[in-house]
């Protein structure tokens, strides 16, 4: 019977808490829904109860979020569960892409955030990119619409499922400048770049956005 290896048993780990927050995920959505549309006591009664397993099996399977705590932020999701959008920025400079290092994780990710309500994505990722770097830039293209599903590109699992577009954008102006976010703002070849904050972003779509600034004529990605 071959022994398994630490390595074997890591890998292995990481599947099933990858699996557990997929399952707990897919209970939340349905649970929220369920909520947002139920009108009797004991269907309602039956989804919180769903969400609260939801959350249990999120809870067991991470690191400081307790159940009590992911109950609270499930119950501030209402009405229908859809995916959450956020907007990234790839902005090319002399074959340089520019990132800025998050105060959070002291890691390094394309500017950006959530989407906001009334503003369309593309000017919420220029807006972006001056809040958190200090540089202008205006959107040319709509790279990628990438799905945060850690098992589509790799990024640790999260409590809530995300698409993220990200677009490719021309620097015209500003200069470089941190904020509220971000500690550090600076380019970088495709060879020299830092530690990632892989909840944001990966090593494997920093190098597809290279891509896209070499071919112009490639067409959106996307999942």
């Amino acid at each position: 019977m071959k022994r398994m290896t630490i390595r074997d048993k890591s890998a292995r780990g990481k599947r099933t808490r990858s699996a557990a927050f997929d399952w707990a995920k897919r209970l939340q959505g349905i649970a929220q829904t369920g909520l947002a549309y139920a009108k009797d006591q004991f269907d309602l009664d039956r989804y919180r109860n769903v969400r609260h397993i939801a959350a249990e099996i999120m809870a067991a399977h991470s690191r400081g979020m307790s159940s009590t705590k992911l109950v609270d932020l499930f119950a501030s999701e209402v009405g229908h569960a859809t995916p959450k959008v956020g907007v990234r920025a790839a902005v090319f400079s002399d074959n340089r892409l520019l990132l800025v290092r998050e105060r959070g994780d002291g890691a390094w990710t394309l500017p950006g955030g959530w989407a906001d309500i009334g503003v369309s994505p593309s000017v919420a990722a220029m807006r972006e990119v001056k809040e958190e770097s200090g540089y202008d830039v205006i959107a040319r293209k709509l790279a990628a619409v990438y799905d945060q599903d850690h098992d589509r590109h790799g990024h640790p699992p999260m409590p809530f499922h995300i698409y993220t577009l990200v677009f490719l954008c021309e620097l015209v102006g500003g200069i470089a400048k941190t904020s509220i976010e971000t500690d550090a703002v600076a380019f970088f070849t495709e060879d020299r770049i830092p530690r990632l904050s892989l909840p944001r972003v990966t090593p494997q779509q920093i190098s597809h956005l290279f891509g896209h600034y070499r071919h112009p004529e490639w067409p959106t990605s996307f999942d």
